[in-house]
């Protein structure tokens, strides 16, 4: 069952999905249109799902999962992560790769590998100051609280001197 993002209780379970690159408008629409329906349509084991998204900065798609209603399955897992895939095939884009990073540079969000991010901190072109996405939240209290943090909150600190 869809639900708006914004009324899904804290404790709700989120997945964040980092783009490699923004999505153009049109493919916001048809992206958003195609959240709609599969979250109107997730289930654990014929339940339905409370569930919303967000999509952040035209790169982050976040969803949202109240448990308290209904607990997601293996099954309602694998069916979130193939619909995913999907959308990384129809867009062309990189939704899964988790060892990456994305960082604010100014007003624009830039995206880099692991290891170029580890070098840009080591050449001192990144500080504990600079804006990262923790991507490793794990509810939406700390989707709130600490997605958007400096670098020395995060795990990204251990990169930094």
């Amino acid at each position: 069952m869809l639900v708006e993002f914004n009324t899904l209780p804290e404790e709700s379970r989120v997945w964040i999905y980092q783009a490699n690159r923004s999505f153009s408008d049109n493919e916001l629409e048809e992206l958003e249109d195609k959240l709609r329906v599969f979250l109107a349509n997730w289930t654990a084991h014929g339940s339905d799902l409370q569930a919303g998204y967000t999509i952040k900065y035209k790169r982050f798609i976040v969803i949202g999962l109240n448990q308290e209603t209904q607990s997601a399955t293996g099954c309602s897992i694998d069916a979130s992560v193939h619909f995913i895939q999907q959308l990384e095939k129809d867009y062309n884009v990189d939704l899964m790769d988790k060892m990456n990073v994305s960082y604010k540079q100014g007003e624009f969000v830039a995206y880099k590998t692991l290891s170029d991010f580890r070098k840009m901190a080591k050449d001192k072109a990144v500080s504990k100051n600079t804006i990262v996405f923790n991507n490793l939240v794990a509810n939406i209290a700390e989707f709130n609280e600490h997605w958007e943090v400096p670098a020395k909150d995060s795990w990204h600190s251990r990169f930094l001197s």
